[in-house]
């Protein structure tokens, strides 16, 4: 017989795509800056040990443990988003376990099988271990979810063919424009998600493509490795004349194009057609812009509506998916038994 000591179980609480639109994801965001704080606060509480704050356009989430970590895990959600109750819940290790595999597998994406979400996790949980805010268990969790995502991307075919929500954006562009060739695309905001777009989009025909960025270094970075040009944050309207695509995925907790900045460059344009593609939670782009002539706006949430058509072989490998991923789970609870267990 053993006794398990609470401090080591992990678990998870958030919302997601699944659960809430993005007018409500975007009330939970967290911004990379206020991280170490966070973490901090939590491990200030008395109930957290360990804990990792997982923020990407489709979900927010927070993996803690500790003697008492889901009371201060809601709490700071319901205080970031103003009062909002937690729609996702999972207050054991085997539950906590199972979804974060799935996340790391791109099982609980928009596009089953995309892989983006396995970096922004592995970056995610590096922050912790940079704010010393993983403890054994959520170095444990989180190895073994690399572990399971690993096995599944080389055992089944879920992340063949395009799997990103960004990837699907290129798609629909291509298709509104039949072909990307001498076009000219704007991309505001120079993460990652901005960058994958911008070298899809260069791979896929255009002639011309601008990087704003509010720290212009990372943009003429971008800029130089795709053969495209860097302008300051600021100057994005001016950089819009002529342009066919805008890509937007900034951390701007607000709205940065708006109906109102938006109607005097399509002026300037003769009302030629533009593709907004919003990938950005909060969003970028005011929905009142689609009321726009000529404009085709595309936001988080009406590209998995539009991708579901592309989903056939992912959807097929779901099951398979699921039943190596239970492994790894029961391996990992397997490991966690053998750390917890002590004399009764």
């Amino acid at each position: 017989m053993t006794n398990h000591d609470p401090a080591a179980t992990p678990i998870c609480a958030g919302i997601n795509h699944r659960l809430a639109p993005v007018e409500v994801r975007e009330r939970f965001a967290i911004s990379a800056h206020r991280v170490p704080e966070l973490l901090g606060g939590l491990l200030r509480s008395g109930g957290v040990e360990g804990a990792v704050t997982v923020s990407t356009c489709n979900r927010v989430e927070i993996y803690a443990s500790g003697p008492a970590p889901l009371e201060p895990v809601l709490s700071l959600l319901r205080e970031i988003s103003g009062g909002l109750e937690i729609p996702f819940v999972a207050d054991t290790a085997a539950e906590t376990a199972r979804h974060l595999f799935r996340v790391a597998c791109g099982l609980e994406s928009m596009v089953p099988g995309e892989t983006e979400i396995l970096g922004q996790l592995k970056q995610s949980y590096a922050a912790s271990v940079d704010c010393r805010a993983a403890d054994s268990a959520v170095h444990a969790l989180f190895q073994s979810a690399f572990r399971a995502a690993k096995d599944v991307r080389t055992r089944t075919g879920i992340a063949r063919g395009h799997a990103s929500v960004g990837s699907v954006a290129v798609d629909l562009a291509c298709k509104l424009f039949e072909g990307l060739e001498g076009r000219k695309v704007v991309v505001l905001g120079a993460g990652e998600t901005g960058e994958l777009v911008a070298r899809s989009l260069v791979a896929r025909g255009a002639s011309t493509v601008i990087v704003a960025n509010r720290g212009f270094e990372r943009a003429e970075a971008i800029s130089r490795s795709i053969g495209g040009r860097a302008v300051r944050f600021g100057d994005w309207q001016t950089s819009l004349g002529g342009a066919d695509i805008m890509v937007c995925s900034t951390a701007a907790p607000h709205p940065v194009v708006t109906r109102e900045k938006l109607a005097t460059v399509l002026r300037a344009n003769g009302n030629r057609q533009l593709f907004l593609i919003d990938l950005a939670v909060p969003r970028d782009i005011d929905p009142e812009v689609a009321s726009l002539p000529n404009v085709h706006l595309c936001d988080i949430d009406s590209l998995e509506r539009m991708a579901r058509a592309s989903m056939e072989i992912r959807e097929s490998e779901m099951q398979r998916c699921g039943e190596i991923i239970e492994g790894h789970v029961a391996a990992f609870l397997a490991r966690l038994d053998s750390r917890m267990a002590v004399p009764a």
